[in-house]
């Protein structure tokens, strides 16, 4: 644990939702996104915002934490830290691990195949930013 660069921890915890405010904003996809569930932006004006922000951050510190370890992992070392390294490896959980869980569940909620679409392309950017992040700023020793 000493090892760990606790600010790329940080930066790639706090990239989801950075990522999702631009990438969810009315203008690129958040309109299109809020009507393929048939929600409004006052539906959202009533969640728990603080709840939701809180949860928010803990799933992604722990996404953060797995990714840390994931790519620097042992030969992960030397040549393969770099931010294009960790972003396949993003990239790659992205493809096989998260496409799977968000397509069935979205077909098994009767989701639109766009919101599907949506928040599949917002992972797989926002996974590969993280997996880059913090395997150019981690440097294990193997």
């Amino acid at each position: 644990m000493e090892q760990i660069n606790w600010l790329s921890l940080i930066i790639a915890t706090l990239t989801p939702s950075i990522v999702g405010m631009i990438y969810y904003h009315p203008k690129i996809f958040g309109t299109v996104w809020m009507k393929s569930i048939g929600l409004t932006e006052e539906d959202f004006k009533k969640q728990n915002r603080v709840l939701l922000f809180t949860i928010s951050l803990v799933m992604s510190f722990i996404l953060s934490f797995f990714l840390t370890n994931f790519n620097n992992s042992a030969g992960q070392e030397g040549e393969f830290d770099t931010f294009g390294h960790g972003a396949f490896h993003g990239l790659v959980l992205s493809l096989f691990i998260i496409m799977p869980v968000l397509v069935t569940g979205g077909m098994y909620e009767l989701k639109k195949f766009k919101n599907i679409a949506i928040n599949l392309v917002y992972w797989i950017i926002t996974l590969a930013l993280m997996g880059g992040i913090v395997d150019v700023m981690n440097h294990w020793p193997n």
